[in-house]
Formats: C-alpha cells, structure tokens, sequence
C-alpha cells in the first residue's frame, strides 16, 4: 500500500447494523476505502481473493464458520492485518486475547447494549488502529504447541534456577506494550526464569481484559503472574499487571517497593499508562532498575522511559523489524530515551544480563 493511496479495508461481521455502523465510520475518513463486507468467513474468503484489502475488521462470534478458526487459517495460508471486533465481556476477553495469539494486530471493544451509539463512541479509535494496522508488520502463523507451565524448557536447554546470580532485591524491571503487546510480553516472560527479578507492566488493555490477560501469561511464564493489589510488597520471581482500568504505580517502603493502584484520570488517553508506571520506578528505583518498551501505537512512555535513564537505569526498546507497530518504542527511541534497540527474542536475554550487572 502507497502512503498516497487510502488503505483498503473489508469489514467481517454477522450483524448487518455493524457492518453499516463500521462502513460509516471508517468511510469518513480520507485515508480509508471500505473495499467490501462480508457476513460470514466463508463469504469474506471470496472477497479476500478478489477484493485484496490491506486490512481486514473481524467479529469473533459469527455463524458458518467459528471467527478463531478462520483467522488461525488466514494467518497461516495470506496473512493480513487484522483488527477484531470483540465483545467488552469475560468470554469475549479471553477470546480476544486468543486471537491476538493467532496474530491480530489489535481489536477494538464492541458494547453489549446500544451497539450503535457505542460504536459511533469509539469511531476515532477504531480509525487510528485501521489505519495503524495497514502499516503494521504482520507474519505467518506458525503454530507451536504450548509448553506446560511445568515444562516450559525443553530437555536440551533447562532453565536451572540461579538464585545466586540475582540481586534480585536490587533490580526492578519494568515493561511497557500496547499494540502487538499481549504476544510481547507473553515472549519476554516465558525468557525468564522463576527467579528473576520482579517484574510491573503496563499493557493498554479494556478493564474486563485484565484478569483474563494475567491468567493467560501466568500459564505461559516460570514467574507468578498476578493482577497487583493495593499495597502488595513487589517480590522477585513475580510479575505484577494493573487491575483492570487503573494506573500502577511503584513505591518505596523502606528497603522494599509496594505496589500502589491509583485510579486517577487517563494519562496519554490510557488507564493503565505506561508513563505512570515508568515515571513511579524512576523515583522509587531510579538506577535499580531496567525500562523496555515493546511494540505498540502512539507515544505513552516515551518521556517516562527518558526519566528511567536520567535516574541511571538501563533502557531498552523493541527494534522495528520484530514490532507489530513501532509508535512506542520508536517515539521513545527518537526522543533519546532508549539505549538499545533489541529483537524481541533477545530481549528476556539482554534483562537477565543487565540484572546480574
């Protein structure tokens, strides 16, 4: 796709109120051309062929097809952005979250009631990530089977427990992701060990996605993965995620950091911000610990990861090559905030050395 010319899209849905909802919506836009619509996989694969959009908006739940199985098919055989259209519900988190897995570059929340007024509520969003999608970096599928969390090393390569290598009270690792971040994280995790030291992020998420997110890394990690509750002392061999549509922040309590959940207004336009979590470290850690951002849209946590590094912390972002969408990393990188670029598969390699530094 030129940059001249509008990206291409064709919207998937079951519900014929939101294909017109989304036609609308994404038609006002100048740089937008809704090719077609589709109201079913099998109906929007003859479209795919004939139509070649440059992104595709994909409802999860719809009939004939199961909306996971199509994607899964399409990542695999003509891998195309993709944005889902997924319900603000428990079952449709975890869904969500699934298809994300599978390679969806982000998704916008459908309401359950009034469904036309609550899209028309979300039209800038869902217009900024099409938009963003058709420039994102998206691969094939390849599926591999997921490791038990018993057994997340293979037999060739075990991940021995090291205890004596951490300073695990001196460092606090810190990670911000938004778009492409869910399967970010989920890689940088599953590169560490149940020792390491203690880990807060951040991951723009809707409120109903936090626990199922948590849960989700939690299975794929040798670390305890939880939600963070008001006042918890932060621990090595845990990872700590925002409840659902709150800030986290990080302080000092004596000799040990607590976590602190604050409900305060959006920073960036997100609640959580990766800014509020980075700029708490950068005063309660300062050069104790590390700042990465990961892949995603837009600019939150660029300045906090900037203050991480004038405090004396090591700061790294994810390279362009191995982002979904580099807005983040790269608006943190350009602002002189980053030290590092690094692939995403080296990432959970580089921490551990700069935890044992």
């Amino acid at each position: 796709m030129s940059l001249e010319q509008p990206c291409r899209v064709l919207i998937v849905d079951d519900s014929a109120v939101v294909r017109q909802i989304l036609s609308e919506i994404l038609a006002s836009d100048p740089g937008i051309e809704v090719v077609g619509t589709a109201a079913d996989p099998l109906l929007a694969r003859e479209k795919i062929k004939r139509l070649a959009p440059d992104v595709i908006t994909l409802d999860v739940e719809m009939p004939r097809m199961d909306g996971l199985a199509f994607l899964e098919n399409l990542m695999r055989l003509h891998p195309l952005p993709v944005v889902m259209i997924s319900s603000l519900t428990e079952r449709g988190a975890d869904t969500t979250l699934q298809a994300l897995a599978l390679g969806a570059v982000d998704f916008v929340s459908k309401p359950k009631l009034d469904v036309t007024r609550g899209l028309q509520g979300y039209a800038d969003e869902i217009i900024e990530k099409v938009k963003t999608a058709a420039r994102s970096r998206v691969r094939a599928l390849v599926r591999a089977p997921v490791a038990a969390k018993v057994t997340l090393a293979s037999p060739a390569a075990p991940i021995a427990p090291r205890p004596s290598q951490f300073r695990t009270t001196d460092r606090l690792i810190a990670i911000g992701a938004s778009a492409g971040g869910t399967e970010a994280l989920r890689v940088v995790l599953e590169g560490l060990p149940a020792d390491a030291p203690a880990v807060v992020m951040t991951q723009h998420l809707p409120a109903t996605f936090s626990t199922a997110f948590a849960e989700r890394l939690d299975r794929h990690s040798a670390m305890a993965v939880r939600e963070a509750s008001d006042g918890e002392a932060v621990l090595p061999g845990h990872a700590y995620l925002p409840p659902g549509g709150k800030h986290l922040r990080v302080i000092r309590d004596g000799a040990r950091w607590r976590c602190r959940i604050d409900d305060g207004p959006p920073v960036n336009r997100h609640k959580p911000a990766v800014d509020v979590l980075f700029q708490s470290v950068a005063q309660s850690a300062g050069a104790n610990a590390i700042g990465v951002i990961l892949t995603g849209m837009g600019d939150d946590g660029a300045r906090g990861l900037l203050q991480l590094r004038q405090a004396g912390a090591p700061t790294l972002v994810q390279d362009e090559a191995t982002s979904v969408v580099w807005g983040m990393p790269g608006a943190a990188f350009k602002l002189g905030a980053a030290e590092e670029q690094l692939p995403l598969e080296k990432i959970a390699e580089r921490l551990l050395a700069l935890s044992r530094a």
